[in-house]
């Protein structure tokens, strides 16, 4: 793997090329028949992974490419927050949509990847503000859960209904991340529980966290940017992987898949 990610983040700015496409072709569909549901959180996934590809940053260590105010970890997490509370709220709303025999507790697995990804906001927060890594863990934790009810929802439907419109791929496509992600996400959080373990041992005898550590953590997250490009700082591959499929492939695809087939009412 190469130590080097320069040419690497320059080329994912190619991925805001594909989300600014996906957010116009958005504005090409029947406006009078389009469901907000699954339009507005798409609008807002394209926009802001169009900007993350612009301007890349890590939140541990609040790594970045461009030392701008526009990279920092406050600006960028403020951003995420509402595209990842919209995304997952989108792909509930599909599971319910797709539920056409209203079935209790596929709806119920929906509404629960809603209050996940919610907690897993929190879990993020805490770990930028107090600068503890264990919070990491548990927000990847959040991520797995959602995927894991996404799907089981995904497969029973899929196994019990005979036909849905036409739109039996949302579903597939919902299987395919599942089978693809799950097993990535179990590698990823064994590399957090370790990380946590050592960086969070080391600090056991510093204060326990305060309001003006919290507070200190916020203007780090706000005026913090140290500009690097080697892998470590990054990630490694697991980061590279992270952003490419996140920010500038699969997730704006997928999204774009759903907003064809099932944004228009």
């Amino acid at each position: 793997m190469a130590k080097d990610f320069t040419i690497f983040l320059w080329l994912l700015k190619l991925g805001a090329l594909a989300n600014l496409y996906f957010f116009a072709n958005t504005f090409a569909l029947n406006a009078g028949a389009l469901d907000p549901h699954i339009i507005i959180p798409a609008q807002i996934l394209f926009a802001v992974s169009a900007y993350r590809c612009l301007f890349p940053n890590r939140y541990k260590d609040n790594i970045v490419l461009h030392a701008t105010a526009l990279s920092s970890t406050l600006v960028t997490r403020t951003l995420a927050t509402f595209v990842e509370i919209a995304w997952i709220y989108q792909f509930s709303h599909v599971i319910r949509l797709l539920n056409v025999e209203r079935v209790g507790w596929v709806d119920a697995l929906s509404w629960l990847m809603l209050l996940v990804v919610v907690v897993s906001q929190i879990f993020v927060w805490f770990a930028i503000l107090s600068r503890r890594l264990s919070p990491y863990f548990y927000e990847e934790m959040g991520w797995a859960v959602i995927f894991v009810a996404n799907t089981v929802a995904s497969a029973y439907l899929y196994a019990s209904l005979e036909s849905i419109g036409g739109r039996e791929i949302l579903l597939q496509l919902n299987l395919f991340f599942g089978v693809v992600y799950l097993p990535w996400q179990i590698i990823h959080l064994r590399a957090l529980r370790a990380d946590a373990r050592s960086h969070d041992g080391a600090i056991e005898s510093n204060p326990p966290v305060t309001r003006a550590l919290l507070a200190n953590g916020l203007s780090r997250a706000l005026h913090d940017r140290n500009r690097a490009t080697d892998a470590t700082s990054w990630g490694g591959i697991v980061g590279l992987t992270w952003m490419t499929a996140y920010w500038a492939t699969l997730i704006p695809y997928w999204i774009h898949q759903v907003v064809q087939i099932a944004g228009v009412r």
